[in-house]
């Protein structure tokens, strides 16, 4: 896909995930071969006052495109906000117009503002001014409600200001998470406008890829939740994972990613952040192998000394390959047999 000056080598990206997409799980995703991947959400207004959480959600990882998501409801918190993202190094610069969080539309941010698309308009404008010359995309939801599907209008808007790239999450705000993204929806943006349109939402196994293109008629797809307890899970979608990778062990990817979270956060609040991953990657073995883990894992969830943590973990999860605890992966491989 191209994404104004940017050529991403695949049609496959990382969703931003608030709480979850932070330095060490992108850093992680990419070293599977993922090309794009997002930071998690930055609000605006806490980047420009120098935030030093917002500051360290920024942080790049390393490798790639550096893409950083910024929210908020201020024309000149965004647009300020991006001249720091883009002074600190980011390459590409989205705006969230699509989390449906209530903190966050109570805020008039994220999808609160496909309420208001001369607002919204404005905003875009502010954060295409703040960026110069590094690309702007934007994410959005396919409206407030199934009596205001406006995507499409947005969409017009946003590339008549500047936009290089939209994604679109097959949902309208007030589903939330439940129902099913509408795949077919999504094709009255692509249709509307010239830039790249990336569909998102409920794309859980590899072979939902090809289904999710046809009937979005977008360029590219965005994996988002799914990839919880499965950071290989983008580049298996992408056709990017190395076979030889899947026979790597499941126990030392997650005490891999376990060191980068203390690293990153130090080890009070490194352990904190671990647990939601721990459990994910439990879900993830016990789904695979039939397991019932419930002891382990309130064990697991207390603990606060990682020299108690690292040998329980190597213990639980044993020898087990990425290919052992991943059903799809383990399907995908039999298929390319």
């Amino acid at each position: 896909m191209r994404i104004g000056s940017l050529q991403i080598e695949s049609r496959v990206c990382l969703a931003p995930l608030s709480g979850i997409t932070d330095f060490p799980f992108r850093r992680l995703v990419r070293s599977f071969g993922t090309k794009l991947v997002y930071s998690e959400m930055i609000a605006s207004g806490e980047l420009v006052r120098n935030d030093a959480d917002s500051r360290q959600r920024m942080h790049p990882d390393g490798g790639g495109v550096h893409a950083v998501q910024l929210a908020g409801r201020e024309t000149e918190a965004m647009r300020r906000a991006a001249e720091v993202a883009v002074g600190e190094g980011a390459d590409l610069i989205d705006i969230n117009m699509g989390c449906p969080a209530k903190k966050v539309v109570g805020g008039l941010s994220g999808s609160a503002l496909m309420r208001d698309l001369d607002h919204a308009l404005r905003l875009i404008e502010a954060t295409v001014e703040g960026a110069g010359s590094v690309p702007v995309t934007l994410k959005m939801r396919l409206g407030w409600d199934r009596t205001s599907l406006n995507a499409a209008d947005l969409a017009v808007r946003a590339e008549g200001a500047g936009v290089s790239l939209v994604t679109v999450h097959g949902r309208t705000r007030d589903q939330f998470y439940t129902g099913k993204a509408d795949w077919q929806a999504i094709g009255d943006v692509s249709r509307a406008v010239g830039i790249p349109v990336v569909a998102n939402g409920d794309l859980v196994r590899a072979e939902d890829r090809c289904a999710m293109l046809r009937a979005s008629g977008a360029s590219g797809v965005m994996v988002g939740r799914a990839s919880c307890g499965r950071p290989w899970f983008p580049a298996l979608v992408a056709g990017e994972l190395d076979a030889s990778r899947t026979q790597e062990s499941f126990a030392d990817l997650v005490l891999d990613h376990y060191d980068q979270m203390l690293d990153f956060y130090g080890p009070h609040t490194g352990v904190r952040h671990a647990r939601k991953h721990f459990g994910w990657y439990l879900d993830r073995y016990e789904s695979a192998c039939g397991a019932t883990l419930s002891l382990d894992r309130s064990e697991l969830m207390r603990a606060i000394d990682p020299a108690l943590v690292r040998p329980r973990l190597r213990s639980l999860f044993g020898a087990a390959t990425l290919c052992d605890v991943d059903l799809d992966l383990q399907a995908t491989m039999q298929r390319a047999a």
